[in-house]
């Protein structure tokens, strides 16, 4: 059984690890993945302390979620930046990801934003501070997300070393 169970570390650590990655690309479901690695190795540990590290996960995520959405979407509404200039940049950004792999999800999100704020605002005098905000909103729910892979990261190492 000690076999099964370190396997189970390895796999979950490599789960986590690929998680906090995916935060920064935004291709993979990275706090999902942090869960389910942190998941990989409560079951086969399955007693309170790995049960417990993994509720504690679970709210760790759930918490930062609700804020990763809450808190930067309410900077955009207070600035006036409409959700479809998000959406255009989205579309944008996946068509950049094909045609210039991993940068270019970044180049067409902000290259979405800025056209949309451009045909929407009239002129680039307006476009560059509207999409300037949007952006920043958009790295604020960046190192939310990120914070919070971090945060249960650091419980379930913390798990791994104390319990």
């Amino acid at each position: 059984m000690l076999v099964g169970v370190e396997i189970a570390v390895v796999l979950a650590a490599v789960l986590v690890a690929v998680g906090i990655v995916g935060i920064v690309v935004p291709v993979l479901p990275g706090l999902i993945l942090v869960v389910a690695g942190v998941a990989v190795w409560a079951v086969p540990r399955g007693d309170a302390t790995a049960w417990t590290v993994l509720g504690i996960v679970v709210a760790i995520v759930v918490l930062g979620s609700v804020a990763k959405y809450l808190l930067p979407g309410r900077r955009l509404r207070d600035s006036g930046v409409p959700g479809r200039t998000l959406a255009l940049g989205g579309v944008l950004g996946i068509v950049g990801f094909f045609v210039i792999p991993v940068v270019g999800l970044f180049i067409g999100f902000v290259l979405g934003v800025y056209l949309a704020e451009l045909a929407r605002l009239g002129g680039r005098e307006s476009a560059w501070p509207s999409t300037k905000r949007a952006l920043t909103a958009v790295g604020w729910s960046i190192v939310i997300e990120m914070a919070t892979g971090l945060i249960a990261a650091a419980v379930w190492i913390g798990a791994l070393v104390f319990a």
